[in-house]
C-alpha cells in the first residue's frame, strides 16, 4: 500500500483555507471519507502524520486547516483563532463543515463517514456531533470535553468515541464526569475509555518530554486508543470492513 497525499485548497467564506487529502491511490475506487483535524498548533507533521495513518486503515483522510493563511507560526494569531472558535462554537462548527465539504468534493472520497480530532481538533469533532452533523462517528484523542453550548436531547446524530490521558491534567475528571452526564442526558451513542498513565497529547511521538507542561507521548496509549479507533470506524454503517 503506498499512501497519496496532495493539497487542497478551499474555503470558508472569504477566509481561504489549505488542507491535505490522503489516500491510498491503488484502491481504483472512491473511500470513505475521514475529516481530520489537527490540533492547537495547525495543520503540522503531526497532523499530516495521523492522516497518512488513518488512511492505511482504507479511507481517504482530509486534514483539514482551521486557522487559514498567515496564522502557524504566529502564536498571538494562533491563540486568538484557538479562543475564538472554542468560545463560539457555532463559529467552530461552521469552520470544521467547510473541512467536510472540501472533503465531500474530493473525487477519491466517497462521502464523509467520520472525524477524528486531537486536542483541540477533539473538541471540535465532539462539537460537530454536538450540534447535529450529518456523519456516522467522531473519534476525539485527548481533546476538551467541556462546552458552551451542551448537546440537546436527541441532537447528537453521530456515535462518539472519546480517548482520554486519565492523568491529563489539561482536562480534569470534573470534565469527565459532565461530559458523561451530557452525553447520557442527549441520549447519544458514546464511548469514553481513560487511560491510566497517559497526560495530554499522548499520540504525539515527537513531543520533547517536559517542553510542555502536561503533554507526553504515551506508546502503549497511543497503540491502545489507535486500535480502538480502528475498530469503532469498522463499526460505523457505511465502512469498509476486512
Amino acid at each position: 500500500m503506498a499512501i497519496t497525499t496532495r493539497d487542497v485548497p478551499y474555503s470558508d467564506g472569504d477566509v481561504a483555507l489549505h488542507g491535505v487529502l490522503a489516500w491510498d491511490d491503488a484502491a481504483g475506487a472512491p473511500l470513505p471519507g475521514i475529516l481530520l483535524v489537527h490540533g492547537g498548533a495547525g495543520l503540522d507533521d503531526h497532523a499530516r502524520e495521523q492522516a497518512r495513518r488513518y488512511a492505511a486503515l482504507g479511507h481517504t483522510v482530509f486534514a483539514c486547516d482551521m486557522f487559514g493563511d498567515g496564522v502557524i507560526g504566529d502564536r498571538e494569531r494562533m491563540i486568538a483563532r484557538l479562543v475564538g472558535m472554542r468560545d463560539d462554537p457555532t463559529r467552530l462548527v461552521q469552520r470544521a463543515r467547510a473541512g467536510v465539504a472540501a472533503l465531500v468534493a474530493c473525487p477519491e472520497a466517497d462521502g464523509c463517514l467520520a472525524a477524528v480530532g486531537f486536542c483541540f481538533g477533539g473538541l471540535t469533532v465532539i462539537t460537530l456531533a454536538r450540534f447535529g452533523t450529518d456523519i456516522a462517528g467522531v473519534i476525539s484523542m485527548h481533546g476538551a470535553l467541556a462546552t458552551k453550548a451542551p448537546a440537546q436531547p436527541g441532537a447528537v446524530r453521530a456515535k462518539i468515541l472519546a480517548c482520554h490521558g486519565a492523568s491529563d491534567p489539561h482536562v480534569p475528571w470534573s470534565d469527565v464526569v459532565a461530559f458523561s452526564d451530557e452525553m447520557t442526558n442527549a441520549g447519544a451513542d458514546w464511548q469514553l475509555i481513560a487511560y491510566g498513565g497517559a497526560v495530554h497529547g499522548f499520540t504525539h511521538r515527537n513531543a520533547v518530554p517536559g517542553a510542555t507542561p502536561g503533554v507526553e507521548y504515551h506508546e502503549a496509549t497511543d497503540r491502545r486508543s489507535f486500535a480502538a479507533a480502528q475498530a469503532f470506524l469498522e463499526e460505523l454503517p457505511g465502512a469498509r470492513r476486512g
